[in-house]
């Protein structure tokens, strides 16, 4: 896609795990909605896609779509996106977010839980692959995954091992991407969050956690869900044509990369 090339003005974004209410990609989803994106939610709890789905759709005026998908599962994914196509206009955008966090102590890790992470965290992006070709067909394609600033410090904040090294997988894999993508104009970049305010870290934070959380930082808070969701909506948007495999850091100032 050359630069003077028009941002098609019928799209679809892709956003996984955004059915929970007070997430990443609920709020992304809504941003992009404000957009004029048509948005498909894919999430393990099809009821709440649905339901988000249509809540979203209805109060931003644009076509929209609740699936439920397993995106660890290669089957579902294809059964989930097969639908998105077959109902709304051309995927050009997908953000990768769906996650799971997991505190446990590697000493005391299995190999359960070390697949349970990697599986949803980054197999889970693996949901590219189903969705490249309709961009490749259209000639434009916006991909952004959710890293996080657990892959740059090591951990630190609630997440260990098993998180920490998915997440920097995901890094990896978006660089790699973009240098296969970016001759189809296709862009792929990474989002790397702080402590941000949802319930990923255990469930709803107190405001002492909060206090805890936001002190290391230069900006002396924690996140919020909308923050992220207007870096990512710029990173899946037309004037975002000339970045890619990049990672965006948004942590207040807690990681100077």
């Amino acid at each position: 896609m050359d630069a003077d090339d028009p941002f098609p003005a019928e799209r679809t974004a892709v956003i996984t795990g955004a059915a929970s209410a007070r997430g990443i990609g609920r709020a992304t989803a809504d941003r992009l909605a404000r957009d004029g994106w048509s948005i498909a939610i894919l999430d393990l709890d099809g009821e709440a896609a649905k339901r988000t789905a249509a809540e979203i759709g209805g109060n931003r005026s644009v076509a929209s779509l609740g699936v439920a998908a397993d995106v660890a599962d290669p089957d579902s994914v294809e059964a989930a996106i097969a639908q998105v196509e077959a109902s709304l206009p051309p995927i050009i955008g997908l953000a990768n977010v769906a996650g799971v966090s997991s505190p446990v102590d590697f000493l005391d890790l299995t190999i359960a839980e070390w697949d349970r992470v990697f599986d949803i965290n980054m197999r889970g992006a693996l949901v590219t692959r189903r969705v490249v070709p309709a961009m490749l067909a259209a000639g434009v394609g916006r991909i952004v995954s959710v890293s996080s600033v657990s892959a740059q410090r090591g951990g630190g904040t609630y997440s260990k091992v098993p998180y920490s090294a998915s997440k920097a997988a995901l890094i990896g894999f978006s660089r790699a991407l973009a240098r296969e993508l970016s001759p189809h104009g296709i862009t792929v970049n990474c989002v790397a969050p702080g402590p941000i305010d949802t319930d990923i870290m255990g469930g709803t934070l107190t405001q002492e956690r909060k206090a805890e959380l936001g002190a290391g930082s230069m900006v002396g808070r924690v996140g919020t869900v909308a923050e992220v969701a207007a870096l990512m909506a710029f990173l899946l948007g037309e004037d975002a044509g000339y970045i890619t495999a990049a990672t965006y850091d948004i942590n207040g100032g807690l990681q100077v990369s």
